[in-house]
């Protein structure tokens, strides 16, 4: 498969901490790739370099072969790569409806102007209130959703800009444990099909719910005092000895029978 997103020995201190230290990572096209760790592993951290939030110390990123280290956070977003935040990101008094208009609005140079009727682009806008179950949601405003539709909001918004690769950070967090399934649905759904840009498009997941990790993704890369790990596929990483001593006490049956939603050492940040 070809690497959609790529960084070399991506480094970031605050002062004399390496939140991040030569993280060199490669996320394939139309995969679902979850970050783990610990608390203070440098998760956060890396999405924020990534969406162009935090400019690194040192190191590269790469999106589709072109460096884009250090670019602004609205040119990162223009080519491609969406970010979720651990909070939710919406508007809450405007409508879902009204939400997911203005990134298409947005996304086709017309942010702010005043648009006929033929410029609503209501079958857009409604083709992806369907994709993300949204569609009996479509004129209440965003407030008053429950937390599991602002999170489904979040993905209808990133489609809306038309986003081929998602970075979600945490988007099942908050989420009660009946709504979970239905937000892994549609992230399941919205992987791997193809956007208006034509290839298919990418998920990279932080995530702290070990049963998500297992069930959700292709591969899985664990960050530990802001160091690659380990990086592999779901079943390497649940063997690998050197993630169970540092991230889960050394117990392999955690990442089996884990149904609580929380890894022992906390919610990941």
């Amino acid at each position: 498969m070809a690497v959609v997103l790529r960084t070399e020995r991506l480094t970031k201190h605050f002062g004399g901490l390496a939140a991040n230290a030569d993280v060199s990572l490669e996320v394939e096209e139309g995969t679902l790739h979850c970050i783990i760790g610990p608390n203070g592993a440098g998760k956060t951290t890396l999405f924020n370099l990534l969406s162009g939030l935090l400019k690194p110390t040192s190191g590269r990123i790469f999106y589709r072969g072109r460096d884009i280290t250090g670019w602004p956070p609205h040119r990162v977003a223009r080519l491609g790569l969406g970010r979720s935040f651990q909070m939710t990101n919406v508007f809450p008094h405007l409508t879902v409806y009204e939400n997911v208009r203005l990134a298409v609005q947005r996304r086709r140079g017309r942010p702010w102007s005043f648009l006929s009727r033929a410029e609503l682009w209501p079958e857009e806008v409604s083709d992806i209130l369907v994709r993300t179950r949204l569609t009996e949601r479509a004129g209440q405003p965003a407030v008053s959703l429950p937390h599991g539709d602002k999170r489904k909001l979040e993905l209808a918004i990133l489609l809306g800009q038309d986003s081929d690769c998602l970075l979600l950070d945490e988007p099942t967090s908050g989420v009660s444990r009946e709504e979970v399934p239905v937000v892994l649905d549609v992230i399941r759904a919205v992987r791997g099909e193809g956007g208006r840009r034509g290839p298919p498009r990418t998920v990279l997941m932080v995530e702290h719910k070990l049963d998500v990790v297992m069930d959700i993704s292709d591969r899985v890369t664990v960050l530990d005092r802001g160091r690659v790990l380990a990086s592999g596929t779901p079943a390497e990483i649940a063997a690998d000895r050197n993630v169970q001593v540092a991230y889960l006490g050394g117990s392999h049956d955690s990442w089996n029978h884990d149904s609580t939603g929380v890894d022992r050492a906390g919610p990941a940040r």
